[in-house]
């Protein structure tokens, strides 16, 4: 009996460890994760991200290797720190730091530790790692720049933040990502796969080899390949003209939205954010609080548009009905009411109608022809919506839902706006005139103009500009490729591109045509205020100009914004005709222009507020010389006259 009982025993023991064993292989190993081993070490196979071409096919960005000391804090043992500190050429405090950094956010998962070491460092360190447990090197890739122009395009990568981590688990820290640029709108489709690499582990925790002959093992995928819509030459060629200046360039090919130039200035070389010196140089052009390199003035500043919005004002009064373009209106040095004059003009014929109005850049004519916009129906809330309307269509005012990793709305008022600012019913089209000519509260970024102007050019349509021209085996998105259309009808436009036409035949452009190519533009110049010691003080003017060419069948719609540069054509209108002669012909035949542009800067505005007259005579600086000013004060055709401030009544 004891014999039977000691035999059940054994078998029944032996049947529930049979059980367990079965139940924990074959119904828990949904329970078992190969990552929570802590005798596999995992490590992570990084993708090459794709490379970046320009428009023509030009090898922008590319790769280069690069290694990383990594840490897994949870198996790191005593070491000699100052000893190890010594190799990677870090401080004891610095260490500490980066290991409770690391050990915070995961004692068990690797962690970046030292990155981006060169070749050199590598091939020292390799061999002596070993006798640091938990520290070990990884192999990954950055980018290598083959262009030192485009920053603001191209933008940077940079490593991962908690937010990063936090909202797409791909991310682990120290990983890299896109912060600026096509490299953060283009992430996803740069970044490729990772692969995963499992290592096991013997008891005294050294590696012996892949788990399982590597079955669990996964290979990294490549990222795509991209090519910009850019034409890095045209690019070069802006970044030149702006040296010594401030301000931003767009160009747009009106026939696909796609933007050839995106200029900010200034700017700086892209290849000093790769590398372990990449958080020195970053912190450097944070704390230029004065230039400002890393603001893309052309997606991000917003200025009053001046004179280039006039334009706008034409078609719409035409749309609306208010006016024909034979109707005229009188100026006298400046628009009147009550005998009280709202703004100023320069001299010239009178009366006004539309084709000289546009092509003498007139207050007077556009500020009646804004009024007979708003008056036009019982009450100006109304007037300014439908305005508004008509003003957005062309894509200011919104965002452009476009591409890029930054922007702004700018601003177009309507009639709630005004109502908040002097109350229902308290105000009229007397109060805001300055809309007329582009002053006032309105606003655009220098992007918005130049697809405002690729409108124009389209006579009533524009494509959502846009960076992306081809992705590897992929398609763009579509929104980019489906016409938008304005509020004004087609046969509207052709008077006010002669208009602009003329601008440059016999206008305020006279001075910068292009020999051979017939180009439509518009001056502007936009009043500039800012609060110094307190006051709302007024500074040199800035210096605005759009255009497009040829004037049929149009090539190429430009904007060009340039700080403190005085009056439309002295700065603006030149690098316009200049950047346009670029793209059509390739080479420049008004090397005059391009020879004045480039010795002459503006660094003498942006040194110290200025709150003095309209133009800076600077001998020392060769900018404006007495005879230039006595010159230039007679041609009258050479500059726009900004409006004051707008009066209520």
């Amino acid at each position: 009996m004891r014999k039977l009982l000691l035999f059940s025993l054994i078998i029944l023991v032996g049947f529930v460890f049979l059980s367990r064993l079965f139940y924990l292989q074959v119904y828990d190993a949904k329970g078992y994760s190969i990552d929570e081993d802590n005798a596999i070490r995992k490590v992570f196979n990084y993708p090459n991200r794709g490379y970046v071409y320009d428009r023509n096919d030009v090898l922008l960005v590319a790769n280069q290797p690069s290694y990383d000391v990594m840490v897994i804090p949870r198996e790191v043992e005593p070491l000699d720190t100052l000893e190890f500190c010594d190799l990677l050429k870090i401080t004891k405090e610095d260490f500490k730091t980066i290991y409770n950094k690391a050990y915070h956010y995961s004692p068990r998962l690797p962690s970046v530790f030292i990155p981006h070491l060169s070749k050199e460092d590598y091939a020292f360190l390799s061999e002596k790692m070993r006798k640091y447990q938990g520290f070990y090197i990884q192999k990954r890739s950055l980018r290598h720049y083959l262009t030192s122009v485009g920053a603001n395009v191209l933008g940077d990568i940079g490593e991962a933040s908690q937010r990063d981590i936090e909202n797409d688990g791909y991310y682990n820290m120290g990983d890299l990502i896109g912060k600026q640029g096509v490299e953060l709108s283009y992430e996803h489709v740069l970044r490729g796969k990772k692969g995963i690499k499992y290592i096991q582990k013997d008891r005294f925790n050294r590696d012996i080899g892949p788990y399982k002959e590597g079955i669990y093992d996964v290979a990294p995928e490549p990222g795509k390949d991209i090519k910009i819509t850019i034409d890095a030459t045209l690019q070069a060629y802006g970044e030149k003209l702006m040296e010594h200046k401030r301000g931003g360039i767009i160009a747009i090919e009106p026939s696909s939205g796609e933007i050839l130039a995106m200029v900010t200035a200034p700017s700086y070389n892209p290849n000093i954010l790769v590398g372990r010196q990449r958080s020195k140089n970053f912190n450097a052009l944070v704390k230029d609080t004065i230039a400002k390199p890393l603001f893309d003035r052309s997606l991000l500043a917003q200025y009053p548009p001046g004179s280039p919005f006039k334009v706008l004002n034409a078609l719409i009064g035409l749309q609306e009905g208010v006016t024909t373009t034979t109707d005229t209106y009188p100026c006298r040095m400046g628009y009147y009411y009550n005998g009280r004059r709202l703004t100023g003009c320069h001299s010239h014929a009178s009366p006004v109608n539309m084709n000289s109005g546009i092509y003498h850049s007139c207050n007077a004519y556009f500020v009646n022809l804004y009024r007979k916009i708003i008056d036009k129906y019982d009450n100006p809330d109304t007037g300014m919506n439908i305005w508004s309307e008509h003003v957005k269509s062309f894509g200011l005012g919104n965002f452009l839902n476009n591409d890029l990793s930054v922007g702004r709305k700018g601003r177009i008022p309507d009639g709630d706006y005004y109502d908040r600012a002097y109350g229902k019913g308290r105000w009229a089209s007397t109060y805001i005139v300055s809309n007329a000519i582009g002053q006032g509260e309105v606003e655009a970024t220098p992007i918005q103009l130049a697809n405002m102007v690729a409108a124009i050019a389209n006579r009533g349509y524009y494509y959502t500009p846009h960076i992306i021209k081809t992705i590897e085996d992929d398609t763009i998105d579509s929104k980019f490729t489906i016409p938008k259309h304005t509020t004004i009808d087609k046969q509207y436009f052709e008077p006010v591109v002669q208009g602009m036409f003329d601008v440059y035949n016999k206008g305020t452009a006279a001075t910068v045509q292009i020999p051979g190519i017939e180009i439509c533009g518009k001056t502007g110049t936009a009043e500039n205020f800012a609060i110094i010691d307190g006051k709302r003080t007024q500074l040199t003017d800035h210096s605005i100009f759009v255009a497009f060419a040829p004037k049929d069948n149009p090539k190429i719609a430009i904007a060009v914004f340039v700080e403190n540069g005085y009056w439309g054509s002295r700065f603006a209108g030149r690098i316009a005709s200049l950047m346009i002669e670029k793209y059509i012909k390739g080479e420049i035949t008004r090397t005059d222009m391009e020879d004045w542009i480039l010795k002459h800067t503006l660094e003498h505005e942006y040194e110290k507020p200025y709150s003095g007259k309209p133009f800076h005579i600077n001998k020392e600086s060769r900018i404006l010389t007495v005879e230039e000013y006595e010159r230039e004060k007679k041609m009258p055709t050479n500059r726009d006259i900004p409006t004051t401030t707008n009066i209520p009544l």
